[in-house]
């Protein structure tokens, strides 16, 4: 009989779900819905709401697909990993059912509340207890609810980040983890519990919070009328669940210090491991608790995201084709053009508020457009080049704090399709890229077999992971795309 495991990842584009061979190490089926991007709804300006069914309903629908391709019997699949849009918050009452949509990642109505609790709680606490500003994080935003929507706030019997809702529904238990506490600024580190003193300026009960558990072991088992539902065997167990950005780097077997992780979807991401609780004291990236820290060999993920990666390009797209314009070939026409996009510059920052801008909303802007030169060609250049620009400069940021940014690992997914984006990429940053053939559905798939005893650790879960390319710098085109980041930063500093 086969060992298969099975890992959702739930995005806010969306919903993946892969079959995986425990003992190969290959993917036996694979599905994500929808077949276009999945909606975000912006109810006033600067908000990112979702509901949490829709989520469900694709998991359902992923599910019982790759367990009809992969021709499962019985027995088979033994156990089920998640991985989630990190930072959501999603209320339920005592029946467990949603009290309001979900308030998203890239959502910025906290703001203002998170810097006012940075300044109350001054920032020696903050960064020594919770390696962060409460900046935009869960916890504030659920602070959001308290002070606007009392009502709600008053129905909540628990609140949770959008995995651990996923596994709810699947398993009937309300669970988090000391990751996900971490990544919703609910953990104090030094303390290595909850943070109370953050909760009690919020006036917010600890008993909101889900009891947390490791990243990896059971955590539940699939109810009998949900296993119906999706086309399982009732009783297989939750094994593991993980953010998105700590679970990409676990998929990618960065697990530790001076290893790298990388993503350029929706958002842009670079993901470091470090030993020490270190943190940026303006909160531009962010420190969380990775999947295998331990109080005892501790494991810390500083995290960069750039809200307006994917989603630039995918506005370039709608904006300036038709419906047979793809990406290939806009990247084929942006190759047309000299690096540097003959002095345009493109800032990507159109994606509600960036972290590495201090939570402000910079916006995108397009600097130095010359009618009588620059097409269409130009714009599409200067765009990935701006998203690598934006990289960069939290690149530098990471750098500072020590961490060593030499060779960086990725999934040959999104951005990194595109030529174009690769070279900025390496030669900009002066780095190795490696790029595998992996995915967050995949990643969760191989820790819920670590999670479920099948692997005994990561050695064994990545056998089956396959590199297919390098890039290195090309002596020749550091210096040019050195004069491309210097100018983009050069515009940078003349609207931010």
């Amino acid at each position: 009989m086969r060992q298969l495991l099975i890992g959702y990842d739930i995005g806010s584009s969306s919903v993946k779900a892969t079959l995986l061979d425990a003992d190969s190490g290959k993917v036996v089926a694979a599905k994500g819905l929808p077949e276009v991007e999945m909606s975000i709804d912006s109810p006033q300006k600067d908000w990112a709401e979702q509901d949490p069914e829709l989520w469900w309903n694709y998991i359902k629908e992923t599910s019982k697909e790759i367990i009809a391709k992969g021709q499962v019997k019985s027995g088979e699949i033994k156990g089920i990993g998640i991985s989630y849009q990190m930072h959501g918050l999603v209320m339920v009452d005592k029946d467990l059912s949603v009290i309001r949509p979900a308030i998203i990642w890239c959502d910025s109505r906290a703001v203002a509340i998170g810097n006012q609790a940075f300044a109350g709680l001054g920032s020696e606490y903050c960064l020594s207890h919770l390696l962060n500003s409460p900046g935009n994080f869960t916890a504030s935003k659920l602070k959001w609810v308290k002070e606007n929507e009392p009502e709600n706030f008053e129905k909540a019997h628990k609140i949770m980040l959008p995995g651990d809702y996923i596994a709810m529904k699947l398993t009937g238990e309300i669970l988090t983890s000391e990751s996900g506490l971490s990544e919703g600024v609910f953990w104090d580190f030094l303390e290595n519990n909850i943070a109370d003193k953050l909760l009690n300026h919020y006036g917010i009960d600890a008993n909101l919070l889900p009891k947390a558990v490791s990243s990896f072991g059971e955590q539940g088992r699939v109810l009998p009328q949900v296993a119906q539902d999706l086309g399982l065997d009732a009783g297989i167990p939750v094994t593991y669940r993980a953010g998105d950005q700590p679970n990409n780097a676990f998929s990618l077997n960065v697990l530790e210090e001076g290893e790298l992780a990388t993503t350029a979807g929706t958002s842009g991401t670079v993901f470091g491991v470090s030993t020490k609780p270190v943190y940026d004291p303006l909160s531009r990236v962010n420190t969380f608790v990775h999947v295998n820290h331990r109080k005892d060999n501790p494991r810390y993920g500083v995290l960069l995201c750039i809200n307006g990666t994917g989603i630039l390009n995918s506005w370039l797209k709608r904006s300036f084709g038709d419906q047979s314009l793809d990406y290939e070939a806009m990247n084929t026409m942006a190759a047309e053009v000299p690096i540097g996009a003959e002095g345009l510059s493109f800032l990507p920052f159109g994606n509600g508020v960036e972290r590495i801008m201090e939570n402000k909303h910079v916006g995108a802007h397009l600097s130095q457009l010359n009618l009588l030169k620059h097409d269409k060609r130009h714009v599409f250049r200067a765009g990935q080049e701006g998203i690598v620009s934006a990289l960069t400069y939290g690149f530098n940021i990471m750098k500072n704090m020590g961490l060593n940014l030499k060779t960086v690992k990725a999934g040959k997914a999104n951005m990194f399709l595109s030529p174009i984006f690769r070279e900025a990429f390496v030669n900009m940053n002066n780095v190795s890229l490696e790029l595998y053939d992996t995915d967050g559905a995949q990643g969760a798939a191989r820790g819920a077999g670590i999670g479920a005893g099948i692997y005994a650790g990561p050695e064994e879960a990545f056998q089956g992971l396959v590199k297919i390319q390098d890039f290195e710098p090309d002596t020749q085109k550091i210096e040019a795309y050195g004069a491309v980041y210097q100018q983009w930063e050069n515009c940078l500093n003349q609207v931010k």
